[in-house]
């Protein structure tokens, strides 16, 4: 009886660990895949712009994707003295370029599995330009 049991067992687990691994939807491992992960890439594609590529792989499609092209003016950076004024320089004031360039895979039905970001700007905040561009409503 107890045999039974734990074979009855065994075999559920077994199922339910090979039905798990069957999920068409990957972990979100950023805020770029959260936002995107599900969605039909037409809505991707129509709020930012078409893919620059594609390459069927299968039974989906991977597009590559950059954008978001931008400028930011970063200010100089100056210590701070003890009476409030400010002394000598640290660093000058510079102007980034800022892109944002993604790998998108899409399956069969034209949804969104994962959003693979390529290249991209770390910003002192700790989020990503892309991120920040395409992670956002």
């Amino acid at each position: 009886m107890n045999f039974r049991m734990i074979a009855a067992g065994a075999s559920t687990l077994a199922l339910t660990l090979a039905l798990t691994g069957c999920t068409t939807v990957g972990l979100s491992t950023n805020a770029v895949e959260t936002r995107w992960n599900g969605k039909p890439a037409g809505m991707f594609f129509a709020k930012y712009g078409p893919p620059a590529s594609d390459v069927e792989s299968g039974g989906s499609t991977v597009y590559a994707w950059k954008g978001g092209y931008k400028t930011r003016r970063i200010p100089a950076e100056y210590e701070t003295l003890k009476n409030g004024k400010r002394g000598k320089r640290l660093s000058p004031a510079r102007t980034v370029s800022l892109s944002c360039s993604v790998q998108i895979t899409v399956s069969e039905d034209y949804i969104i599995r994962s959003v693979r970001i390529l290249g991209d700007r770390k910003s002192d905040a700790g989020q990503s330009y892309c991120e920040e561009f395409l992670g956002r409503d």
